[in-house]
């Protein structure tokens, strides 16, 4: 195998690995799910250290199989939950924290997730050792870019696990050659074992977004997904008896006639069944997982999937309101919690961009005369309830009806009519009052619903600190004096600054067309294909020197901080399109330009792409600001983090690298 056919293959396994590791991990440890980032930031540490160990003479590629054979028996053996022990940022679930405490489950995630990726990523990097630096990374690319296609395709056949390691193992038998290591073979045999057993336990099928699992309890069968209970598929019947935040929002619109429905979180078909049972003469039902979809069309006693006055949508709630101009007599939100975040922002949960002021003022645009609005869930909060009371009566101009259950208004109904007149409200909430008045509604910019304070919450904080505290040492360890990265300090900076872009721009596309994995996906597809568009003209063109390009980078971002989302919003599809990728990618490709030239002159290209990985990750922890600002404001956080980084360029590359 030629060194190149090589490299290309390692990064397309590391990439696929570090995908495997976020999704099983998030899939397996309850609520990991919420800090998906936590297991992106342990790879980026994993990869750097794999580069800086690439000089040596000993590849410790062999040990990566064993030491993933590990956490993944710890996993299964010892199942572990983060406990929530702050209201200030809510997690949806309705299971008690048990196994290892958080204090010893993380830590022990992340140095596994680490220490598991340090092997591909010294893999590639003796890759890197043996070839031009900007043909080195021109090859990474390509292999990143069939990473991120094998794994979107194993999505689109929302593959098992199993599937997943028999790629992951396959990697690397590839990479350690025939004479694979027997402790190495030992691993990859009992990856495959353990996933083999998970995918056939009875009920337990995998989406783009969850682990899911059925199971039938009585009259009603459960769906839980990454271990937590999510839904249960009801008969209408009982619906109609004995569950109340179904029918409330019906009973509380007496003057609505609900002819045309719009069901958001539309989910296993409870709610479609009891509009079905109302009356209702069309239903468009969205849901944005397709196996939640497929389990109500085989497996609700109603089968409301197969009335012909259903049209049953895959997409994103908030895309869908965006995109589609059917005005509806209801529109439902239906229990849209997503228990899971979209991969690579911080933050953003699956339904974030459903609850914001923006979206609420979609959703009214939607209502024919005579319509009304509702949604319900199980809150946990009663700041997450007036939160969403006072972003109702903003948008619609007068208080909604409100049925709260429980001492802190754990199940909430909240329901509004265009007309005040149509509403018939048992209590409706003080809109004054001093809770509600001053509950911020949250915004597209700022689409934390579930998060108490403009602020990071302390668990994130000790998180954070952990983190950088362990990879300070680990650097250390393996690198020695850390000296040997000053020369690269620029190139770190400029780590930190990309992943800060990078979260931008997978927050800003949800927003503009979806929070699903296929738009998650063809992001970091093409966020890739920038940077390999910039090293290809940096190794085929003249380029300017670095001052001019960092000035035409400080452009492009002061460009894309004057273009507001909502502008964005306002166009046709199409223009949309245009317009938002040639506003993202231009800093984007501009900063790799930059990366490549500079990369192209060092005299150690993996040390200086290991400074870049830790800036990444780095970036990474700085990231959770955006809780704090917002997401548009990253960028002037980036663009600040490019100075520094244009400041600390040896003076000798800065004047020395021709263009």
């Amino acid at each position: 195998m030629t060194v190149r056919t090589r490299l290309v293959i390692a990064s397309a396994h590391m990439l696929v690995t570090e995908l495997v590791l976020i999704r099983w991990a998030g899939a397996n440890v309850v609520h990991l799910s919420y800090l998906a980032n936590f297991v992106l930031l342990g790879s980026f540490l994993g990869i750097g250290l794999g580069f800086l160990r690439a000089s040596r003479d000993r590849d410790g590629t062999g040990l990566s199989p064993v030491l993933l054979a590990g956490l993944v028996i710890v996993v299964i053996a010892f199942p572990v939950t983060v406990d929530q022990r702050s209201a200030d940022v809510v997690y949806f679930s309705s299971v008690t924290p048990d196994g290892p405490p958080p204090w010893l489950a993380l830590p022990v995630i992340f140095a596994a997730v680490a220490a598991i990726m340090a092997g591909p990523g010294e893999a590639v990097g003796r890759c890197f050792r043996r070839l031009d630096a900007l043909v080195a990374y021109r090859l990474d690319l390509i292999g990143s870019l069939a990473g991120i296609g094998g794994f979107t395709l194993l999505s689109f056949l929302r593959a098992p696990s199993v599937v997943w390691g028999l790629v992951v193992v396959a990697g690397y038998l590839i990479l350690l050659g025939p004479r694979v290591p027997r402790p190495a073979l030992v691993g990859c045999v009992v990856v495959v074992t353990l996933l083999a057993v998970e995918t056939l336990t009875p009920g337990v099928s995998w989406s783009p977004y969850y682990k899911v699992r059925t199971q039938q309890r009585g009259e009603q069968i459960q769906i839980s997904v990454n271990g937590i209970p999510h839904q249960d598929i009801k008969p209408v019947s009982r619906l109609l008896e004995s569950d109340a935040r179904y029918t409330l929002p019906y009973e509380r619109l007496p003057g609505v006639q609900p002819r045309r429905v719009l069901i958001v979180g539309a989910g296993n078909g409870n709610d479609v069944a009891l509009a079905l049972r109302l009356d209702a003469e069309h239903i468009d039902a969205v849901e944005i997982d397709p196996r939640l979809l497929e389990i109500g069309r085989t497996q609700h006693p109603n089968h409301p999937y197969s009335d012909p006055r259903v049209r049953s949508i895959v997409d994103d709630g908030r895309a869908f309101l965006e995109r589609d101009d059917t005005r509806y007599d209801l529109v439902l939100f239906a229990l849209p919690d997503s228990l899971t975040l979209v991969t690579g922002a911080a933050s953003i949960r699956l339904e974030s961009y459903l609850f914001t002021a923006e979206a609420m003022r979609a959703a009214r645009e939607h209502l024919a005369p005579g319509g009304g609005f509702a949604m319900y869930n199980n809150y946990r909060e009663q700041w997450i309830v007036d939160r969403l009371v006072r972003t109702t009566a903003d948008v619609f101009g007068h208080a909604p009806c409100l049925d709260s259950f429980g001492r802190t208004g754990q199940l909430a109904v909240i329901a509004v009519a265009l007309d005040p007149s149509d509403q018939r409200c048992a209590t409706t909430p003080d809109v004054a009052s001093p809770s509600i008045a001053k509950a911020r509604p949250a915004t597209d910019d700022h689409p934390f619903l579930y998060l108490r304070d403009r602020g990071i919450p302390s668990f994130y904080l000790l998180v954070l600190a952990g983190i950088l505290v362990t990879s300070l040492v680990a650097v250390r360890v393996v690198a020695g004096p850390l000296r040997r990265l000053r020369p690269y300090a620029d190139l770190f900076g400029m780590g930190v600054a990309f992943l800060l872009l990078e979260t931008k721009y997978v927050a800003g596309f949800a927003l503009l067309f979806g929070t699903t994995w296929l738009v998650n996906a063809i992001v970091f597809a093409g966020i890739l294909v920038a940077v390999l568009l910039a090293v290809e003209v940096t190794r085929r063109l003249p380029t300017p020197r670095l001052p001019m390009l960092y000035a035409l980078l400080a452009g492009a971002l002061l460009l894309a901080w004057l273009v507001p989302p909502t502008w964005l919003l306002a166009l046709p599809l199409p223009v949309r399109l245009l317009t938002a990728t040639a506003v993202a990618f231009a800093p984007v490709f501009l900063a790799n330009v930059i990366f490549a030239k500079r990369l192209a002159a060092v005299g150690d290209s993996t040390t200086a792409f290991a400074a870049n990985l830790l800036g990444a990750m780095v970036g990474g922890c700085l990231e959770y600001v955006g809780l704090i600002i917002g997401y548009h404001a990253l960028l002037l956080v980036a663009g600040l983090v490019y100075a520094a980084s244009f400041a600390a360029i040896p003076r000798a590359a800065r004047v020395g690298i021709p263009g």
